[in-house]
């Protein structure tokens, strides 16, 4: 990252396609017990379903999960959109708006995609522009939109010690990532992977626990992202902000606020999540968002592990740099997002660290982890391209726009999942 009624079904949300084969056999899940995955995928989904602050949309290949009640509207069409909706009989004020988009609110419980629908109708509005309007999406949407494919991490041995010689990759560069957070104790913990690699902030630190020791089910992502990018490029810089809760849950409005919230140092942005839109269209926060980013300063997203071509944002963007994940061969893994919006592809399954705790899922022994794990998804593969495009910078001497060039400048792998990167 990373959902229907989100029903308690054991097949994710979103899982709408499948991922095309390669010579070599077809792609399959790796490493982890049906009967784990398919708690982990229950307790994910209880999780969301019993969360009142999110509505389902759940039409069949047209999935996604919004916020009650709310309705963003671009800036120039706030007083006639306000204007149709109150003829049409709805009370609505206007609330706090962010990232350069404005935030309508109704009184009561509304059908939000169906407004959106009939907004979005060009015979509602003759001889005028169509207002610019959307839900205000969550961050989620996929079968786990956290970067692992419906499945909990593994509980892995310690890493060995970074390679002495490999130092001075991404010495010189700052990775953003906006995540869950980090670790309170990740610099204590991992002296030699993450010990003196960012500055700790308070309000980066991921909460873990929904309990004395029990980890929420995306406690430690953040903390897993960051080895990950680390050990693509053990010299880098990092800068930790969080944009979901432990839970791996979040908004349009937790993201760009924590986009907003980087270092100016930051030349490479992991964003090892995302979610599916109505009607798949570009969402208007994050158009603005990464607008307004410096040109050169690369941007690196998941494409999503929902088995499906369909776009994920904000990686189908244009302006990001799009990662799918492959399995051992390589061949496609079977729960990565693919399509011709997808820029690079790498393995998804990796070891990295992570944090102490008890993961405690339905009808399973507890999983024990002591710092380190291994887990599965485009999440980790997004941060290892975000390394590897950080080490390409000092290696080449280069900025992150030119180094993101030079990397997509290789001959497409596959169609679907772009450039293989080692």
């Amino acid at each position: 990252m990373g959902w229907s009624a989100l029903t308690v079904a054991t097949v994710p949300l979103g899982l709408t396609g499948a991922a095309p084969a390669l010579a070599g056999g077809p792609p399959g899940r790796e490493g982890v017990a049906e009967s784990a995955q398919e708690s982990y995928q229950r307790a994910f989904q209880e999780t969301v379903a019993n969360d009142k602050a999110i509505r389902r949309h759940t039409v069949p290949g047209r999935e996604f999960l919004y916020r009650p009640r709310q309705l963003l509207v671009a800036p120039q069409d706030l007083g006639r959109v306000m204007a149709r909706l109150r003829a049409l009989g709805h009370q609505v004020t206007e609330g706090r708006g962010f990232a350069g988009v404005g935030r309508l609110v109704f009184a009561q419980e509304t059908d939000v995609p169906s407004v959106v629908t009939r907004l979005r109708d060009p015979r509602q509005w003759p001889e005028q522009p169509v207002p610019k309007v959307q839900p205000h999406h969550v961050l989620v949407g996929f079968g786990n939109i956290m970067g692992n494919p419906g499945a909990p991490p593994r509980v892995a041995p310690a890493l060995p010690a970074p390679d002495p010689a490999r130092l001075g990759e991404g010495a010189g560069v700052t990775v953003g990532f906006c995540d869950t957070g980090i670790w309170g104790q990740a610099a204590a913990a991992h002296p030699q992977w993450l010990g003196g690699s960012y500055l700790p902030e308070t309000d980066d630190v991921d909460p873990l626990y929904v309990a004395s020791g029990h980890l929420a089910l995306q406690g430690g992502h953040g903390t897993f992202v960051a080895g990950v990018i680390r050990q693509a490029a053990p010299g880098v810089g990092l800068d930790p902000e969080a944009a979901l809760d432990p839970n791996g849950l979040g908004d349009e409005e937790s993201l760009t606020a924590a986009i907003g919230r980087l270092s100016p140092q930051v030349t490479v942005v992991n964003l090892s999540l995302g979610y599916f839109t109505q009607d798949d269209q570009p969402p208007l926060p994050m158009v603005n968002v990464l607008a307004g980013l410096r040109p050169r300063v690369a941007v690196v997203a998941a494409a999503g592990n929902g088995g499906t071509a369909r776009p994920s944002w904000p990686a189908a963007s244009p302006r990001v740099l799009a990662v799918a994940a492959v399995a051992p061969g390589p061949t496609p893994a079977d729960y990565s997002g693919f399509g011709s919006w997808v820029d690079a592809c790498t393995a998804g399954d990796r070891t990295s660290t992570y944090v102490d705790g008890e993961l405690w899922l339905p009808g399973e022994p507890a999983l024990v982890f002591r710092r380190f794990a291994s887990w599965a998804g485009t999440s980790f593969a997004t941060a290892h391209v975000a390394g590897r495009l950080a080490a390409l910078m000092t290696s080449a001497g280069l900025d992150a726009e030119a180094a993101r060039a030079a990397l997509l400048a290789a001959p497409r792998w596959h169609p679907d999942y772009g450039v293989l990167v080692g």
